[in-house]
């Protein structure tokens, strides 16, 4: 008579918790990684707009307007002679999350301009990863 070897119920249940108990340690940690770069993300990104809109204002001597917003910065705006753009590469990204940046000509924390995300919530305001990525 032979015997055929394998695992027992007992060692694949050992085995199985094992894989549970690492999955929710390491899962948590990954996650949080990723969150922490979308954000670095959307700041390299607004860092990009605001590199751009200085070379915009460098050569036209204003900021886009709200209605111009940051298309202004691939399009010539209206009878606007001093254009020289493109002052980006390609098309305005939307943010890590899916949304798209907002651009104020007028900044109401004491700037000239505001360049900002929602951040994941996409909602104005919030905290932590929730919290809103402004220039």
């Amino acid at each position: 008579m032979t015997r055929h070897r394998g695992f027992t119920l007992l060692e694949l249940l050992v085995v199985i918790l094992i894989i549970g108990l690492l999955t929710g340690i390491v899962a948590p940690r990954f996650l949080g990684q990723i969150q922490r770069s979308e954000a670095t993300a959307a700041r390299a990104q607004i860092d990009a707009f605001d590199k751009a809109l200085q070379a915009f204002r460098i050569d036209l001597g204003r900021y886009p307007t709200d209605a111009e917003g940051l298309r202004a910065l691939l399009v010539a705006p209206a009878s606007e002679p001093r254009w020289r753009g493109p002052y980006l590469k390609d098309s305005v990204p939307l943010d890590p999350w899916g949304s798209a940046y907002v651009y104020r000509e007028h900044s109401n924390r004491g700037k000239d301009i505001d360049v900002l995300s929602w951040g994941r919530d996409r909602a104005a305001g919030g905290t932590g990863d929730d919290a809103d990525i402004t220039n």
